[in-house]
């Protein structure tokens, strides 16, 4: 449907925002503070409506549904030939009305990589500060790390922490892992429960956190649902008009500029649709090229889980009052006592979560410890098979390409072994049920490569960067295009430790601080009488 306040399509809009997502959430609740500027938000989704978003136990139970675009891998070569299955939002909130609400900003040095992939110290850690704090509402803020009073709630559980959980944790620091209060001062290696987008129960979307109905209730505002952005229309060196697919039916609309925040797969596919990409894959696709970009759709990354480590329990384990996987432990591959940078994750699921490749036990009689790598070093792609929006796309994460890749999941499930092995899990553990024996690296990687799970948080494939292949340069501009930024996943040069969503919340929000110093700039070089 189409919202109201409804809008004179024939209107040039100072703002579209394509994809109402996390970052396009918090973009068009932000961008609409200032009353003069006119804002369209526009959805492929409907609004939320299922009960079940709201209940943090249920999020497995909604990938499927039909607010999940559930697109499809290419089989992968590394994962035992295996067809994975992506859960990506298609609706208001996008994919943080499906994900499993974790919230951790990242590890400080995984941004040092933005700043060295884009020449420019506003996506260093320190810098991004502000962003993070404004975002938060954490039980620590006000301490000089944390937010305080921010749209997003960030939970962290106590009392009810799975007592699974808890002999987890225990186990941990007893091979030398630190405590950790949380996941989100800049230093990650540790145990600790989550932190999690909840209040009083509830999983809080972006949606719920930004578009408020004070905010939807704003004049300058317009939030089109069910509405498909075909095309990009290019005049000269800028977006002349944005191509849609409304419930009404077809419409052609303009804007000074174009945010576009449809994410790792679909942010591409409309630069792709629109002539904007490489050459080979646009004429393979029977799509003209305009703008020669042939960085987009490539640096696909992802995080890849394994499922599982599984041990049948020893009494009836309680279902997670929380969100099955309640405790992720990060560290340094083959050392417990290591610090500095993570490399590889152990998290604790209070619940048999496993693979497709393998039987699940009952609910209640078995839990798993899931392990996984921080930052892998495979990359892939994704591209568009044709020139209409019904054309599927082609994507290849390349899971498990290289040797690092491979030898680090090793470690991660040794990781994971040793602690499921110690006594502080013994009251629990009635033994081992996967993987059981295993003698080579050959072997091991054989069930890894069975085992592993997509994390979901797809990103990269419209770099930021200094070079000239870049997609976009360090202001998220669209090289060669003056009025075109993308702000999503996508364009992340490389992942953060754990889950991205605090990342792309902040790569929102620092777009947004920068569009308000820019216009603070303006109008005291107007007041001036400097030239703009």
């Amino acid at each position: 449907m189409i919202q109201t306040p409804e809008p004179d399509l024939a209107t040039t809009f100072d703002v579209i925002i394509v994809g109402g997502g996390s970052a396009g959430c918090l973009l068009a609740a932000r961008l609409s503070e200032e009353p003069g500027r006119r804002v369209l938000l526009v959805e492929a989704g409907e609004e939320a409506s299922d009960p079940d978003i709201w209940k943090p136990a249920a999020w497995p139970a909604l990938q499927g549904r039909s607010y999940d675009r559930d697109y499809r891998t290419e089989p992968q070569p590394g994962t035992a030939g295996r067809v994975h299955h992506w859960a990506r939002g298609k609706v208001v909130g996008g994919s943080s009305c499906l994900h499993a609400m974790g919230y951790m900003r990242g590890h400080a040095a995984d941004f040092e990589a933005w700043v060295e992939a884009t020449g420019d110290e506003r996506w260093s850690w320190a810098s991004l500060q502000p962003a993070f704090q404004a975002i938060e509402d954490h039980p620590l803020g006000g301490d000089g790390i944390h937010g305080k009073g921010g749209p997003m709630p960030v939970y962290m559980p106590g009392e009810e922490v799975s007592l699974v959980a808890r002999a987890f944790i225990e186990a941990g620091a007893a091979l030398g892992l630190a405590r950790i209060p949380g996941h989100n001062s800049g230093q990650m290696i540790g145990v600790t429960p989550n932190s999690l987008n909840i209040r009083d129960g509830r999983r809080v979307t972006a949606a719920d956190a930004w578009l408020t109905p004070e905010v939807r209730a704003r004049k300058n505002l317009t939030i089109f649902t069910g509405t498909q952005v075909r095309r990009l229309v290019l005049s000269g060196s800028r977006v002349g008009s944005v191509e849609m697919l409304t419930p009404a039916g077809e419409t052609t609309v303009s804007a000074e500029r174009i945010l576009l925040c449809a994410g790792a797969l679909e942010s591409p596919a409309l630069l792709m649709r629109s002539g904007i990409g490489p050459q080979a894959v646009l004429a393979a696709a029977n799509v003209a090229c305009v703008l020669d970009s042939p960085d987009v759709g490539s640096n696909l990354q992802d995080h890849l889980l394994g499922a599982g480590n599984l041990y049948q329990a020893r009494r009836p384990v309680p279902p997670s009052r929380l969100q099955h996987s309640e405790s992720m432990a990060y560290m340094r591959a083959g050392d417990f006592a290591g610090t500095g940078q993570p490399e590889i994750v152990v998290g604790c699921g209070v619940a048999p979560i496993v693979s497709d490749q393998f039987d699940a036990p009952e609910a209640g009689s078995a839990y798993s410890l899931l392990f996984g790598i921080t930052h892998p070093t495979s990359r892939g792609t994704v591209r568009i098979s044709g020139p209409d929006l019904g054309d599927r796309l082609v994507i290849d994460p390349a899971y498990l390409r290289t040797q690092r890749d491979r030898t680090l999941f090793r470690a991660a499930l040794e990781a994971a072994r040793a602690i499921g092995h110690h006594q502080d899990l013994s009251e629990w553990r009635e033994r081992e049920m996967l993987p059981g024996p295993l003698g080579s690296p050959a072997e091991i990687d054989a069930f890894v490569a069975k085992a592993v799970i997509t994390h979901h948080h797809p990103s990269g494939t419209c770099r930021m960067g200094k070079d000239g292949n870049a997609v976009v340069n360090a202001r998220l501009q669209l090289n060669g295009l003056d009025n075109l930024f993308i702000v999503d996943a996508s364009v992340m040069p490389g992942l953060t430790a754990g889950p991205i969503h605090a990342a792309v919340l902040a790569i929102a929000e620092t777009f947004v601080a920068a569009d308000e110093a820019g216009r603070v700039d303006d109008a005291q070089a107007r007041a001036s009488g400097t030239p703009l």
